[in-house]
């Protein structure tokens, strides 16, 4: 396994990579004044609102409000997390992503990887090659066509078959290949095996196209019905679905994404023109799954058959749907009718109206507490002690969020429970104390009316320009003795800065990355202080000073009331003559 990306790889990345060549290969940009507009990506307008500034390395979308430096751009357009997008733009920039050994595990080199990766891919051409010209695929091809699969459904899902044959890879491919991805079985005592045979074969693709694992599907009623790869460097099933890659392909930002439960499900379905179904891969569906589902689209609707087991599947569904649900997230339960499936039902009823279903599905506070409706009597006290019960745990998993409030609030609603109070009054404590969570518009969002104060003026400007962290060290400042509003971050900007060295501003809000501070570092970023490069010095200097100026006032105001009212104590009575000794020396220096 890899270690971790040194951060002085991904600073270095972010200095050597220009974001505006980055964006404008994957969105075709126009140089307006100083910046780069385009038609944002992101989201759906007439006229362009997507600028990019080479200056600071930032992108900003003033209809949208995307913003990032080109990191945040790769994660956001092609639906990567942080470790893909690190790589993909190494790939931009020509440079291998180097990692920090990791003693406790046994180490993973990239050649390794590679060659598990093409190895993957001349296995899928093989099976696809025998689907089409052996004996035992044309009978898996009669097998897809009585199952309604077309030709081009196969050549888009890369359908293939194994011959039933014991050694048909052992004897093509490297046998140490094979055993690494998953491909043979090694007995012990015994000649290794190939896993799959005579079965049809669905690759199993991550969303960058490469092939990680098989499934396979037998063409009688012989068991196991369906066998998957199992797990490799490659393969995580707990962290992969069927058919997302073939999703992406037909949409990158589907309305909704669909969660069904066999490779076939998926297929079927794509057959008919319903493009955004996906399987988990012989295992529950987890939070991993959901999380990643999240990043394409913000509705999830699981589809599970309506018999017993169906059922039960929907419910073991429910612990990890809580623990992914945010603000602007929604999931839905849809229960098929008994004795069909995703396949029958579409015939049966059409497309038009299996997409009714999916979108007229029960959303999870319906059938969350619908299920316990049917099962207990809230009539009575005891139902409704039970109900409290058993829902509890599961609300107490959510996020904090409006919605918590809001399923809180049924409970109480539903159980007459008075202590919920208890948890409602911490849900709604933490979306104040935590407002991150719940981003008011803002108001001056790209346009600030009158001028900025010294305090903005002076943090924008530093983050902006890092360098100028120079000037504050020429200075002899007392850091305790500063009060004004944003004099906290300020110094947090100051500290990273003397640590981390960042050479522009994209590289120091990457340092803010997932933190408190992430939102008003990228704002202070976006900001246009309209200072001209040659004079960024002297108005910083000119903003310090005011500042600096506009704090004594305030400390001495300070201590000088309380000298009045309450006394001082002696580090105070100090403070205070100090104060007063740099007031003098000032106005003697204004007279002069």
């Amino acid at each position: 396994m890899s270690g971790r990306i040194p951060r002085e790889f991904i600073d270095e990345l972010l200095v050597r990579v220009d974001i505006v060549d980055l964006i404008d290969s994957h969105v075709p940009l126009k140089k307006t004044g100083s910046n780069y507009v385009a038609r944002c990506p992101f989201h759906a307008e007439k006229t362009p609102s997507f600028s990019v500034n080479r200056k600071k390395q930032f992108f900003h979308c003033f209809g949208c409000g995307a913003s990032g430096n080109a990191i945040s751009f790769l994660m956001d357009f092609s639906h990567l997390d942080f470790v893909e997008a690190v790589e993909d733009l190494a790939g931009f920039a020509g440079l291998e992503v180097p990692r920090e050994s990791i003693t406790y595990l046994p180490e993973q080199k990239k050649e390794d990887l590679t060659s598990l990766y093409t190895l993957m891919e001349q296995i899928a051409a093989f099976y696809v090659e025998q689907l089409r010209s052996s004996d035992g695929g044309k009978k898996a091809v009669e097998y897809l066509k009585k199952r309604g699969v077309s030709g081009d459904c196969a050549s888009d899902f890369m359908l293939g078959y194994a011959p039933d044959e014991w050694k048909t890879l052992a004897l093509r491919f490297n046998p140490e290949l094979l055993l690494k991805a998953g491909l043979l079985v090694d007995k012990e005592g015994g000649q290794p095996y190939d896993r799959f045979r005579g079965r049809i074969m669905f690759p199993i693709r991550d969303k960058r196209a490469r092939i990680i694992g098989f499934g396979g599907r037998v063409l009688d009623d012989s068991l196991p019905k369906y066998l998957n790869s199992p797990e490799t460097s490659l393969f995580h099933k707990g962290k992969e679905v069927y058919g997302l890659y073939e999703l992406l392909e037909k949409n990158t930002k589907p309305q909704r994404i669909l969660i069904v439960e066999g490779y076939m499900d998926v297929i079927a379905l794509a057959q008919f023109g319903i493009h955004y179904a996906v399987a988990a891969l012989g295992t529950a569906t987890s939070q991993a799954h959901l999380d990643l589902l999240f990043r394409f689209s913000s509705e999830l609707v699981f589809c599970f058959d309506g018999d017993k087991a169906g059922k039960e599947a929907a419910w073991r569904a429910m612990e990890p749907a809580f623990s992914s649900l945010k603000d602007g997230r929604q999931i839905r339960i849809m229960l098929l009718p008994q004795n069909h499936d995703p396949d029958s039902l579409v015939r049966e009823e059409g497309i038009d109206g299996f997409i009714s279903r999916v979108q007229t599905a029960e959303t999870l506070s319906e059938y969350f507490f619908g299920h316990f409706s049917k099962e207990l009597n809230l009539s009575e006290l005891e139902g409704r002690a039970q109900l409290a019960s058993k829902a509890k745990p599961y609300l107490e998993k959510l996020p904090e969020s409006i919605f918590k409030e809001m399923m809180l609030a049924r409970l109480k609603e539903l159980s007459g429970w008075a202590s919920l109070d208890v948890l409602e009054n911490a849900a709604t404590l933490a979306s104040k104390q935590n407002p991150r969570r719940y981003p008011r518009p803002d108001k001056k969002q790209h346009q600030d009316k009158g001028r900025l104060s010294s305090a903005r003026m002076a943090i924008a400007l530093l983050v902006q320009n890092p360098r100028l962290a120079e000037i504050l060290e020429q200075r002899e400042i007392d850091w305790n003795e500063l009060e004004f509003s944003g004099a906290d971050l300020f110094k947090n900007i100051l500290q990273t800065i003397v640590d981390k060295n960042p050479a522009n501003v994209a590289v120091l809000t990457e340092c803010y990355r997932d933190t408190a501070e992430e939102r008003s570092i990228k704002a202070l970023a976006l900001l246009d202080s309209q200072v001209p490069d040659d004079k960024i010095d002297t108005v910083f200097g000119d903003s310090l000073d005011r500042l600096l100026t506009q704090s004594r006032e305030a400390i001495l105001a300070r201590l000088l009331d309380k000298s009045k009212t309450e006394g001082l104590d002696a580090q105070e009575k100090e403070l205070l003559r100090k104060m007063l000794t740099v007031k003098s020396l000032v106005q003697n220096n204004r007279n002069l």
